[in-house]
């Protein structure tokens, strides 16, 4: 595998205080290669009228300043105002999963608009109504949930990216694979990975930078932060346990093309700066883990 630049990007979670305009500025400004976009209330809302006019302005915007994208669906409350992230993929109502699926789907299509090269999604977490022992059921929904957006996603030619979320009923590498399975292998080019390096610094039993080799077949995705060891908290660069030099070396050498996106939901009161001392960091550390010719 020849080894690749990796390009950089920054979360649109993590500069919520800005206007998507001058948050687009801003990285282009930093010099990064792209952007983690998620689609929510305050940046592009999938729910406002003219979504399709609007995306295109936002397009015509990525293109002038030269900014690669990921289409992100992490948003919070974007479905419901009380409660975080749901309904998930694995609500007890069927209707309510339904509507993550549409939203799912319309993240692809926007994502097919913006010419991104990839649609991030999560499972959720185990739903309240089933007994801990009954995740046969829980999976099963996730397959019935996800098989319409995978349908979508070969339509519009935009690969899903599953990311395995601490807490979540797909929390591991192992539990994507458990997915793929049950959704019948589906081609990588389809359904693949958003790896997040802190969560394998969080949970994973190998090191981040194995889990990186291991995951490289299905990348289409990856987020970066720094994280310690059994807690999920999303730390600046360098805060936390991550040894990065190993972590890029290998993602240099997979051959990954995408953006690795700097992920900091909880720090947008410093975003602006944690952007510029982010880049920095990548930018300094890359070099020294630039693989051997």
């Amino acid at each position: 595998m020849t080894a690749a630049p990796l390009r950089f990007g920054y979360g649109t979670n993590g500069l919520t205080d800005l206007r998507l305009d001058d948050a687009l500025a801003l990285l282009a400004d930093l010099g990064y290669d792209g952007v983690g976009l998620t689609l929510d209330h305050m940046h592009l809302d999938p729910f406002a009228p003219d979504l399709a006019a609007r995306t295109a302005r936002v397009a015509r915007r990525l293109t002038a300043l030269g900014l690669g994208v990921t289409v992100e669906t992490g948003a919070r409350y974007v479905l419901d105002p009380r409660r975080k992230h749901g309904p998930s993929l694995l609500d007890p109502d069927p209707g309510a999963r339904a509507a993550r699926t549409r939203l799912l789907a319309d993240a692809v299509r926007v994502a097919a608009d913006l010419g991104a090269h990839a649609v991030h999604c999560f499972s959720g977490t185990a739903p309240a109504d089933l007994p801990p022992s009954d995740t046969t059921t829980a999976w099963q929904r996730l397959e019935e949930s996800l098989t319409p957006v995978l349908d979508a996603a070969a339509a519009a030619r935009v690969p899903l990216a599953v990311e395995p979320e601490p807490g979540h009923l797909l929390a591991t590498l192992a539990d994507f694979h458990r997915l793929r399975a049950l959704l019948g292998d589906p081609d990588p080019s389809l359904l693949g990975l958003t790896l997040d390096i802190g969560h394998c610094q969080c949970l994973e039993p190998a090191p981040p930078a194995d889990c990186v080799r291991d995951a490289a077949p299905w990348l289409h995705h990856v987020q970066i932060e720094d994280m310690r060891r059994g807690v999920h908290e999303h730390l600046p660069l360098g805060d936390g346990e991550i040894d990065f030099p190993p972590v890029l070396s290998a993602l240099a050498a997979s051959g990954y093309r995408g953006l690795t996106v700097v992920e900091l939901p909880r720090h947008s009161h410093a975003g602006p700066e944690l952007a510029r001392t982010s880049l920095d960091f990548l930018r300094r550390t890359g070099t020294k883990g630039t693989p051997a010719p």
